[in-house]
């Protein structure tokens, strides 16, 4: 894998994401360990939309696999000084970066395996 090679830095922004929503989160925010542990492969519920077909499936694991929805609820807890939005937000962000470092990524209605990682 070529060092500026498009796949290998979606890994690396993955594993930097992983980093910094750990950090943050028991750092910053003041997180609890066992929350932590409780929640990091609650967003992989979302698989179960798979049992609806591959669109469905592919719809519902990328809503809650993309960035937006973590990050402003990170935020919104951060502006409005509540600790479990951001801690819940941060812990959801570590999932995202988690699966991003080891190659999962947003699902095309194709296939489970046929991800925005395997186009790169």
């Amino acid at each position: 894998m070529k060092l500026f090679a498009p796949r290998l830095l979606l890994h690396l922004e993955g594993a930097a994401l992983l980093v910094a929503s750990i950090v943050l989160y028991f750092g910053y925010a003041g997180g609890h360990w066992l929350l932590f542990v409780a929640l990091l492969l609650a967003p992989d519920l979302a698989m179960l939309g798979y049992l609806a077909g591959p669109r469905l499936g592919a719809a519902a694991y990328n809503l809650v696999h993309a960035i937006v929805l973590p990050a402003a609820l990170a935020l919104a807890g951060l502006a409005l000084g509540q600790p479990l939005p951001l801690q819940l937000g941060l812990i959801w962000l570590a999932h995202i970066g988690m699966d991003r470092a080891v190659g999962y990524g947003l699902k095309y209605p194709t296939a489970f395996k046929d991800t925005h990682m395997q186009r790169v």
